[in-house]
């Protein structure tokens, strides 16, 4: 078992973050920098992982750390340290300028114009204090009880492990166009891997919950329960063979399928001309049942946040409205590149989703419906590899997933291949389940693709 105490600085080693952040800002200045950007974050960490009843690994930690970036004659340096001493910030920004000097210039290079929108972090319910007041105990308890409730069905033969982790996290952002900004926020999650079948027919999957306040979290019941169902349901798969046929997407599925086109329509991957949705902006590329939204201002979601790290205020952008790419999402340096605007995603040196989603629209109908109404196809369940070609948008992954025949669950199936295109896929959309939930930043509800091919036999 791996163990580690929680730091708990006093206030003589520990000034406050915005005093750290808006000094160090002051100091680059001082050592040559024409602009400069600060983050400093505070974090507290639990995190448990138990398998057959036992702790296997524990991490319980508090750490501090900051981040630099400079910006001098067009040329950038950054540079990061857990070791908040003020001596040792001063020497970093020191080199980080240095650094700065003997870089190559670039023009699009700068900070962000400071916006006069600010989103108030306390509107958005980011944080739970009650995930502060939970004790070790508790959370380990948590854990065992989920992995205990799932082993106690038979048809269970073993478990991967059940785990609890949880998150306070306070930041800091300060540059030097007068930005400062800080919040709180905290997550939590609780989840079990399962295995049935035995030796020459195993199979497996799993469930978990995660959320930012800890009322809102699945109860072990319910999560072992998903987790029984999920893995037992795959029990004697067959093969098929080769054809192509309509492809539902559980929304697990659809999470992975969105993340994919959400790297696709990142303003860093447009700029460098490393997806096939460059330059398409204003034309058709999805049917009239797609909509797809990025919006970091949703209260209490996992995706949602005030501002982004160039400092921007975070919004809602629709990124695809009834099939037409309406925007890309940009930092302020993408957006320069491109002579676009930001959109609010700046993430650290690249673009991060707010909450990317797929919006049910008004003909939205429930799962059950959609599996109904479909007289032979596969509803997949869990995929596997990479097989994802963001310049073509071609998509080739191992699949795991349940036989439809006459409108109703026949077998599952395994070791099938199901493959097509991103483009393909989203003109192909025919339907769209009602059961979204923002369950990570990337989501999405079950949706129902008119034709993929499902390579088998």
């Amino acid at each position: 078992m791996r163990a580690r105490g929680i730091i708990k600085p006093g206030p003589a080693q520990a000034p406050p973050l915005r005093d750290v952040a808006e000094s160090l800002i002051a100091y680059a200045r001082r050592c040559g920098a024409d602009e400069a950007e600060v983050s400093v974050v505070d974090g507290r960490e639990f995190n448990v992982d138990v398998r057959r009843g036992r702790v296997e690994t524990l991490v319980e930690a508090g750490s501090r750390s900051a981040g630099v970036r400079v910006i001098k004659d067009k040329r950038t340096a950054s540079a990061s340290s857990s070791d908040l001493d003020p001596k040792t910030l001063r020497r970093l920004v020191r080199n980080a300028v240095r650094r700065a000097e003997l870089g190559s210039p670039d023009e699009y290079a700068g900070l962000a114009p400071m916006a006069k929108e600010r989103v108030d972090p306390a509107g958005l319910d980011l944080y739970d204090p009650a995930i502060a007041g939970l004790d070790s105990r508790a959370k380990i308890a948590l854990a065992r009880e989920t992995e205990r409730i799932a082993l106690r069905d038979k048809r269970i033969t073993n478990s991967y492990g059940a785990s609890f982790g949880s998150n306070e996290i306070r930041s800091v952002l300060a540059l030097s166009n007068g930005f400062v900004g800080e919040y709180a926020q905290t997550y939590c999650g609780l989840g079990v891997g399962l295995q049935a079948g035995g030796t020459d027919d195993r199979v497996e999957d799993s469930w978990s919950s995660s959320k930012r306040h800890f009322g809102d979290l699945e109860t072990p019941k319910a999560i072992a329960r998903r987790a029984v169902e999920r893995t037992v349901r795959q029990l004697r798969p067959r093969r098929v063979r080769t054809q192509n046929v309509p492809v539902i997407f559980e929304p697990t599925q659809t999470a992975w399928l969105l993340g994919f086109l959400f790297g696709c329509v990142a303003g860093t991957a447009v700029y460098r001309k490393a997806t096939f949705l460059a330059g398409r902006l204003g034309t058709r590329i999805g049917n009239g049942r797609v909509t797809v939204v990025d919006d970091a201002l949703i209260p209490g979601a996992l995706g949602s946040h005030p501002y982004d790290s160039d400092g921007l205020p975070c919004r809602r952008t629709v990124v695809m409205a009834k099939g037409v790419l309406e925007s890309y999402l940009c930092n302020h340096y993408a957006a320069r590149k491109l002579g676009l605007e930001s959109t609010g995603n700046a993430d650290g040196g690249g673009v991060g989703p707010g909450n990317f989603y797929l919006e049910p629209g008004e003909g939205a109908v429930p799962p059950g419906d959609i599996i109904a109404g479909t007289k032979r196809g596969l509803l997949l369940i869990r995929t596997l590899g990479h097989g994802l070609n963001p310049v073509t948008g071609d998509i080739s992954r191992g699949a795991f997933g349940l036989w439809i025949e006459d409108g109703e669950i026949a077998y599952p199936v395994s070791e099938v291949t199901v493959s097509g295109n991103l483009g393909g896929v989203l003109e192909g959309i025919e339907a769209v389940g009602d059961d979204l939930e923002f369950h990570s930043p990337i989501t999405g509800p079950t949706i129902k693709v008119a034709e993929m091919t499902v390579a088998g036999q």
